[in-house]
Order: structure tokens, then C-alpha cells, then sequence
């Protein structure tokens, strides 16, 4: 079987990628920049040359592809839009998928999509699971909620380095997942007849709220976290202006999902029957607990070798000085 895994140089496709090579599959990845996915190379996947926002580079990709693993979006600084890669993007390698014959395409959407048609991303994802429904693929749904790999950037390292950690001043609890264990389900999926034209959650063993996941940080590296909370109102009148200058719009609809966060309506599913669904054991999955504990035991003790490695270094050159004390 040949995978076509798009948007695989992402905190989530580079897992996709792996966990797909790990379990023997063919590989082939839809790739903007050759240079920045050399390391996909390494592992063994072929590297394609193609865009989602233009359609006529997807037709020579998808030939011999059996199933399709998208997990591409728009990013706040790429100068494509949100609508033009998450919809206009994904209706064009839907389209292709099955000019193409493609057998299966996993799509990764997020949970809670249909209760915010105000917020662009959640309103695209919600019309992208329609649209892929009504395809005629047989297709699998994955409803996401957050990466765990994102709270390194939004806590760990602002709380070991001493800078502010930013939040809102109203949260909603998120069930945090690892992306290997995403990856895991998304793998699965392909040898499971019972997930194709179905919709699941995946989600991480709980939900956490801000402060919880700020608590648990301060715990585990042993300093306290500067926390700046920024009101929901600055945001919202911050977003506002940014839909004046065309520069700003990707980011003023990245900024649109802080009403997601401040809905208090927690990104957060039973996982149940998808286990038993997917045949996996909810033992396996990493918790956010052990997340954490691994990040910040690793970092403590590379900052202990680099102190041992500095004061090492201060004890030869002192040996090293030309002046001698003198004599009493």
C-alpha cells in the first residue's frame, strides 16, 4: 500500500510519516520545500514536489497512491490564506483523491467544529468533513482537540527561561494528546474496514485548564511560572484591526479561535468505543503527566551539564592564570 502523507513536515505529518514507515508502509510525501523535508528522505519516504493551493501539481503525486493522510494546514505567518489552504486547498486534493481512485483518505478535523461557525478554522474544518462526506471516498474522520508538543513553546520554556507565560483571561479545558499517539490511530485506520465512512474523537485521557497545566509545569521544573493574562475584549479588538490590513487577516483568523477558548466549553470527548473500535489499549496512551515529567527531567539535566561543563572550564583557566598569589 502507497500513502500520500500531506502536510507531513508538521509537529503531526512528521509523526504520520514515521509511524507509517515504522509499520512497513510505502511513503510518499507532498512536499513545498525538498531542502526542509530532507529528514523525511532520511527515514525513506519519497519526496514529491506539490502544493495544495495549486491543483495541477497534485494529479502526478496521487498516481499509484492508495490512501491519502492529510494533516496540512495554514500556519499564522504562511502568505496563503486559511480559506485558501484549509478549504480551497483541501476541496482540490478531495477532488483529486478520487479522480485519482484513491481507496482511503484520513482527514484530521477538530472536535466541537460545528458549535463555532464564527471562527474561520472551525467552520472550514466542519465544511471540509461535509464536502469529504459527500465525495463518495471512503473516508475516516479524526476530530483532534490540541497537540501536546505546543505546550513546550506556550509554558515550558517561558517558565525555565524566566519570561512571561501569556494567557486568556478565560480558558476552556483542552484534552491534550501526544501526536506519536494520534499518529497511532491514524496508522490504524487503514487496516480497519469498520472506521471507512465514520467520524471519531481522539483526544488525550483528560482536559486540563490553563492554570492546571501552569500548576503542573511549576511543579516539575521547581520555578514559578510569571503568568500575564490578557483580556478576551483586547484580543477581539486586536483581531478587529488586524482584518483591515490584508497582511493581518491570516492572523486575525488565527486569533478568532480565542472565542473557542473562552466558550468554557471543554475540547474534550469519551474515548470508549473508539478504543474499542481501533482495538488499542487506553494504557498506552502517554498522558500528559509523563509528557511533561520526561521534557523537564530531560532539560534539567542538560542544564546540570552544561552548569558542571561552565564551572569545569572557570576551574582550568583560573589554573591557567599567569599571576601568582603572593606570599604572607
Amino acid at each position: 500500500m502507497t500513502l500520500l502523507i500531506v502536510g507531513a513536515t508538521g509537529t503531526l505529518g512528521r509523526q504520520v510519516a514515521r509511524r507509517a514507515i515504522d509499520e512497513g508502509y510505502k511513503v510518499r510525501c507532498l512536499v513545498r520545500s525538498q531542502k526542509k523535508a530532507a529528514f523525511l528522505k532520511e527515514w525513506g519516504a519519497e519526496l514529491v514536489p506539490g502544493d495544495l493551493c495549486y491543483p495541477q501539481t497534485l494529479q502526478a503525486a496521487l498516481e499509484g497512491v492508495t490512501a491519502v493522510i492529510d494533516a496540512a494546514t495554514s500556519r499564522p505567518t504562511d502568505s496563503q490564506s486559511i480559506k485558501q489552504v484549509d478549504w480551497e486547498g483541501k476541496v482540490s486534493l478531495i477532488q483529486a483523491s478520487v479522480g485519482a481512485g484513491v481507496e482511503r483518505f484520513i482527514f484530521f478535523s477538530i472536535i466541537n467544529a460545528e458549535k463555532y461557525p464564527e471562527v474561520p478554522l472551525m467552520e472550514i474544518k466542519r465544511c471540509t468533513e461535509l464536502f469529504l462526506a459527500e465525495s463518495g471516498l471512503n473516508y475516516t474522520v479524526l476530530r483532534l482537540a490540541g497537540f501536546m508538543q505546543g505546550l513546550i513553546g506556550q509554558y515550558g520554556i517561558p517558565i525555565l527561561e524566566g519570561q512571561p507565560v501569556w494567557v486568556t483571561s478565560e480558558s476552556s479545558p483542552i484534552a491534550y494528546m501526544d501526536t506519536q499517539d494520534i499518529a497511532r490511530f491514524a496508522i490504524r485506520c487503514l487496516s480497519l474496514p469498520e472506521t471507512q465512512k465514520r467520524t471519531f474523537p481522539v483526544v488525550g485521557t483528560r482536559a486540563w485548564s490553563t492554570q492546571e497545566i501552569i500548576s503542573l509545569c511549576e511543579r516539575l521544573s521547581g520555578k514559578e511560572a510569571k503568568v500575564t493574562r490578557m483580556p478576551i475584549g483586547l484580543l477581539r479588538t486586536v483581531r478587529r484591526l488586524l482584518r483591515f490590513f490584508q497582511w493581518g487577516w491570516n492572523v486575525a483568523d488565527r486569533l478568532a479561535f480565542t472565542e473557542v477558548l473562552a466558550s468554557g466549553i471543554p475540547l474534550d470527548a469519551p474515548m470508549e468505543e473508539v478504543y474499542r473500535v481501533f482495538g488499542l489499549d487506553p494504557k498506552d496512551t502517554t498522558t500528559l503527566e509523563s509528557y511533561l515529567q520526561e521534557y523537564f527531567s530531560r532539560i534539567m539535566k542538560k542544564l546540570k551539564e552544561l552548569d558542571y561543563e561552565k564551572n569545569q572550564k572557570k576551574k582550568k583557566k583560573e589554573k591557567r592564570t599567569p599571576f601568582k598569589k603572593a606570599n604572607s
